[in-house]
């Protein structure tokens, strides 16, 4: 359980910390865990009597690692003209197609080491007690590192913690060989921690830093990229000010009760109590933003009686309150993370979608209207937003431009309820919107873009290199082809999941932890029951799954999001777990059978980093088609476990 709960918690502080500290690699963190899956599958393929050096030398490429992100920044250059990354840093560091495999590399070998020590474990129980216990320790590790970000307890704790596990796991004979590395990453951390201005939200690693003291302005940077700052009331009221376009295009506006997404440090509450507004509902998804500006900002703004701050996802508040608003405002709402388990979903995405916008007007008094601007970076993504605010109200908004592809986008519910000058005209086609099944605001076609599609490949490969020189014969795992299908297939429909639960209930860091706690608790069940059982009829769990299935791919994600929050919730559970505790009841049959249950598990997990590749796909197909492509890798696993099933039958030749 140690071994196991030390494995979740080391891989989660990895996609964390890294992403905190490689500048733009919280756009990639997907990468550190697919790193995660081969690493620990191959600890897990390696023969008890192999691979020795990785247990004993498990804590020095963590701390490898930790000291030369530290002490070396790494950054990962993010040009690319087919999906657009928000950010004013520039990078000097390698081309991504570099930067991510060497990252993805040396993330496997720390988990290697883990994998190996919890490998050697597991092979000492029966396989489905090994199992159980590993699931149990996983949720351990989940549930540990989601108390961490409730606290918003800073790496050095993380290290601790994390340390000290892995020096229980090495014993006594590698205290000196375990205690070097992991005391200098400990100290990295210390120094990072003691940092002035250095603080942790469940979301990013942010920086505070004071412009001047006479202004009273901030910039908080976020995972090492400037992402806000909190500026004087007389500076927001500028004529030229982007804050306040909304409320001088819409003159006949009461601007009386505002609905502001993305309050972050409380710039635009505080343009908006300046305007006169009775009551203002202020969503803002990262706790740390919205305390530092509670404490900082000059105005004051959440400290007004009116203002009533929702620490919540936009779009999940949305689809909650029935309040109806004179003005909505998406107030910068550009996110530098992704939710994590999800290959491209940025904490923002769903409150860019079509239906999104339609949310919002519904939400919209009889003569109201709705504002969003940021810097958009390219004209093809002001069209974009534009033209589905167009398709929605019927009409085209105002659009101001201030710097290059900087917007602010006014809608109206009629046209009378917005005055411009100049309404939006598009600068070329069209972007088609995006929408709840696929969305992707800033990437500019369906497609995989070519920098994803080079690192993916760069990761497959290192994949096929790192097993065949841990001496594992890739030709000797094929046995197992049934396990690893079932690892893609169970990764891709946890992802489907996770995206689910994200539009159902919002993109926040507890929606997140609680699917992956609710997840291992469904793999857990599925365990208890087959343990308790002599044998499970295949055939019946197969019709329940792609029964299961099938029900999650006809239910449309509108049909769920018209109910009330307790029939939502209870259909969100119905269809995400059922078909993971039918597949897992399969797998643990699976499990319980094979000759080498050890070897199984690991074929399962490199099963899942492939899976994680497949991820991609979305970007092609929207989420709702990833269920086709789940029901056709399980299909693939029964059609091989047929055929595993007769070899194994026949009788072994006599030796001669």
């Amino acid at each position: 359980m140690l071994a196991s709960t030390t494995m979740l918690f080391v891989e989660l502080a990895l996609i964390r910390w890294a992403g905190a500290n490689v500048v733009h690699l919280s756009y990639f963190s997907n990468f550190i865990l697919l790193g995660s899956f081969l690493g620990i599958g191959v600890g897990f393929l390696i023969p008890a009597t192999r691979g020795q050096w990785l247990t004993r030398w498990a804590p020095a490429p963590l701390a490898l690692l930790v000291i030369l992100v530290r002490e070396y920044p790494v950054q990962v250059r993010q040009i690319s003209g087919e999906v657009l990354y928000f950010t004013t840093v520039k990078t000097t560091g390698l081309p991504e197609w570099v930067t991510l495999p060497a990252i993805f590399l040396l993330t496997a070998v720390i988990m290697a080491g883990i994998g190996k020590i919890t490998a050697d474990l597991f092979r000492q129980l029966p396989s489905l007690d090994a199992y159980r216990y590993d699931l149990l320790g996983s949720i351990s590790g989940s549930v540990s590192f989601a108390l961490l970000s409730w606290l918003s307890a800073p790496s050095l704790v993380w290290g601790l913690l994390a340390a000290s596990a892995l020096l229980v796991l090495g014993g006594r004979r590698n205290t000196l060989r375990y205690g070097i590395p992991l005391t200098a990453m400990v100290a990295a951390l210390f120094l990072e921690t003691a940092t002035s201005g250095i603080s942790w939200s469940p979301y990013y690693k942010i920086q505070l830093k004071g412009s001047s003291s006479t202004t009273r302005s901030y910039l908080v940077s976020a995972n090492g990229v400037p992402h806000q700052s909190i500026a004087p009331l007389p500076v927001l009221m500028r004529e030229d000010s982007p804050y306040r376009q909304a409320y001088d295009q819409t003159p006949h506006n009461p601007h009386g009760r505002l609905l502001i997404i993305g309050a972050g440090n409380g710039n635009d509450v505080a343009v908006a109590l300046a305007h006169g507004a009775e009551r203002v509902d202020a969503v803002e998804i990262d706790p740390r933003l919205q305390q530092i500006g509670a404490q900082l900002h000059s105005a004051r703004p959440y400290s007004d009686p009116r203002v009533h701050v929702h620490i919540d996802d936009g779009r999940a508040f949305l689809e909650r309150t029935k309040t109806r608003y004179d003005l909505v405002v998406l107030a910068l709402p550009d996110s530098l993370t992704l939710v994590a388990g999800a290959s491209n979903l940025r904490l923002e995405s769903y409150l860019f979608t079509r239906e999104a916008f339609q949310a919002a007007r519904d939400h919209l008094t009889p003569n109201g209207a709705f504002a969003m601007y940021n810097y958009y970076r390219e004209p093809w993504l002001i069209d974009r937003f534009a033209g589905t605010l167009d398709d929605v109200y019927g009409h085209p908004p105002c659009m101001t431009l201030f710097q290059k592809n900087a917007a602010v986008l006014v809608a109206g519910m009629t046209k009378a309820d917005q005055s411009c000058a100049q309404p939006w005209r598009p600068s070329g086609p069209v972007p088609a919107a995006a929408s709840d099944d696929h969305p992707f605001p800033y990437l500019l076609h369906r497609g995989i873009p070519t920098l994803y599609l080079g690192a993916l490949g760069a990761i497959l490969l290192v994949t096929l290199l790192s097993v065949r020189l841990t001496g594992v014969r890739i030709r000797s795992t094929f046995r197992y082809a049934d396990m690893f299908l079932l690892g893609a297939a169970f990764l891709l429909l946890e992802t489907k999941n996770v995206i689910g639960f994200a539009l159902y209930f919002g993109t926040t860091w507890l929606v997140n932890a609680l699917v992956f706690i609710g997840v291992l608790l469904a793999v857990l069940a599925a365990v208890e029951v087959r343990r308790r059982l002599q044998r499970v009829n295949q055939l019946v769990l197969r019709l329940m799954l792609f029964g299961s299935l099938a029900a999650a791919w006809l239910v449309p994600p509108e049909a769920v999001l018209s109910l009330s929050f307790a029939g939502r919730l209870t259909a969100a559970i119905v269809l995400a777990f059922a078909p993971i505790f039918c597949a897992n009841l399969i797998f643990s049959d699976r499990l319980a059978l094979a000759q080498d249950p050890t070897a199984a598990f690991g074929a399962n997990l490199l099963g899942a980093l492939t899976g994680g590749t497949l991820e991609y796909l979305a970007l092609v197909t929207g989420y709702q088609a990833l269920l086709l492509v789940v029901a056709t890798l399980y299909l693939g696993a029964f059609l091989a476990m047929g055929v595993t099933g007769r070899r194994q039958s026949v009788p072994a030749a006599p030796a001669s």
